[in-house]
């Protein structure tokens, strides 16, 4: 790997990272096309030949704990003061905190607010949300095994391949029929409940609104595992014998294709709370604190705030806490937002959620193009995902291939040329943080 970088202390120019693996259970196989799996080969010069059965879930590009980045500084890791070990981006960035930028560093401290990750999903993730910050320091510090951060962690997913999640409650409407069409609901929610939300409509107070659904959703999550087990299996069955005279719809063959991975699970039945949604590669969905989601299918890159805190009710063998989870979340209902980008230039296009904490650009640079990343305010951490290219700034020129994630300090302009094509995908603070687009 070509690479011409000049030695500056005060951490200019860009700097190679050395990136983590999650082998979660739901992630793909390397067997299977695993992006992950690729990528992570690609990064850490690793050979996963004889690992390549195993789950490759989620790359970790970013500075949390849990799974930190290592600076890399002429093809190898760059050792911390002691000589003991290899620095993470963490510590490099501890000793180098003007790399930032002020208004970064003022408001999140000596650390990176954002984690980059890549994620390649086989199966369903939980049915689970994201604690906001005042819920993460109680549960972090009652249970600080289970909830590693005190942090929140507004997320955003972009689309690399056709993506399906389930996310936030269905409408009125929209819940109203189910509750006429899944007798097994009725089942374990019980009658009363169900009566109380096919009585509410539209002009109802919001807060009445929410209060029902939050009573009825909590009795469903709250069932024994005896009765969920029976109603499962009886849906099952019905499915199974209406196919024969109907077609099922998209959420239905998505419930029998979940009782598959997880059988007897709560969340099979909480399905049909949520919204089904499809994304088109290069569309993403963005998820605040206390909004009920879970991740089907599909490889994306995510974007989110720097944390690793997960509440969940189903779907997974993982440890559930669905009290915390059905008084935590919000219950708003509606279709989420969808976001397809806004062109920033012929080759980039930017993904701007509501949080301060990140911003995702994707640039898809044709063979022989070039582009130009302007300097801004605050950090930006740099992914090749396909391809390679030269990436110059005014003190670095670094020949760039697919599998490299690269760290950028504030206030650096970077050029960017391929000879062939490149996909770059690059993470930073929200530009409306600093009020500019």
């Amino acid at each position: 790997m070509e690479t011409e970088l000049k030695n500056n202390h005060q951490g200019g120019g860009l700097k190679r990272l050395r990136c983590s693996v999650q082998n979660y259970d739901w992630g793909k196989k390397g067997t299977e096309g695993s992006e992950v799996a690729r990528l992570y080969e690609l990064n850490s010069g690793y050979d996963i030949a004889f690992e390549k059965k195993k789950p490759f879930a989620e790359f970790w590009v970013g500075t949390h704990g849990s799974g930190p980045s290592f600076v890399v500084e002429g093809g190898v890791e760059n050792g911390d003061s002691n000589g003991s070990g290899s620095l993470s981006l963490k510590e490099w960035i501890c000793k180098n905190p003007n790399v930032l930028g002020d208004k970064v560093l003022d408001k999140w401290g000596c650390d990176l607010p954002f984690l980059f990750k890549v994620l390649s999903v086989a199966k369903a993730l939980s049915i689970q949300a994201h604690p906001d910050k005042e819920l993460a320091k109680v549960l972090h510090k009652l249970h600080p095994n289970l909830y590693k951060d005190d942090n929140h962690k507004p997320e955003m997913a972009l689309a690399v391949t056709e993506f399906e999640a389930l996310c936030s409650f269905i409408s009125l409407e929209e819940l109203k029929a189910v509750l006429r069409d899944v007798p097994e609901i009725v089942e374990l929610v019980g009658s009363a409940e169900v009566n109380q939300l096919l009585q509410i409509n539209e002009q109802d107070h919001e807060k009445k609104v929410k209060s029902v659904l939050r009573s009825a959703f909590t009795h469903l999550m709250s069932a024994s595992k005896e009765m969920t087990a029976d109603v499962i299996s009886k849906l099952k069955s019905r499915l199974y014998t209406e196919s024969e005279t109907r077609q099922l719809t998209g959420k239905e063959q998505l419930v029998l294709q979940l009782e598959k991975q997880y059988p007897a699970d709560i969340g099979v039945i909480s399905a049909f709370f949520l919204n089904y949604v499809k994304l088109n590669p290069g569309e993403a969905l963005y998820l605040g604190a206390n909004e009920p989601h879970a991740y089907l299918h599909g490889e994306c890159i995510e974007c989110m705030a720097t944390s690793d805190n997960v509440v969940r009710a189903g779907l997974t063998p993982k440890h559930l806490d669905i009290q915390t989870l059905c008084s935590m979340l919000t219950y708003k209902q509606g279709f989420p937002e969808i976001l397809k980008g806004f062109p920033l230039s012929p080759y980039i296009t930017r993904y701007l959620p509501p949080f301060d904490e990140f911003e995702v650009d994707r640039c898809i640079l044709p063979r022989g193009a070039s582009t130009v990343f302007p300097a801004i305010p605050g950090p930006s951490i740099f992914l090749v995902a396909a391809g390679e290219g030269t990436m110059c700034t005014e003190s670095s020129k670094d020949v760039v291939m697919e599998g490299d994630a690269l760290f950028a300090p504030a206030n650096t302009e970077i050029n960017v040329s391929t000879p062939s094509e490149l996909h770059l995908y690059r993470a930073g603070v929200n530009s409306r943080f600093f009020q500019i687009l």
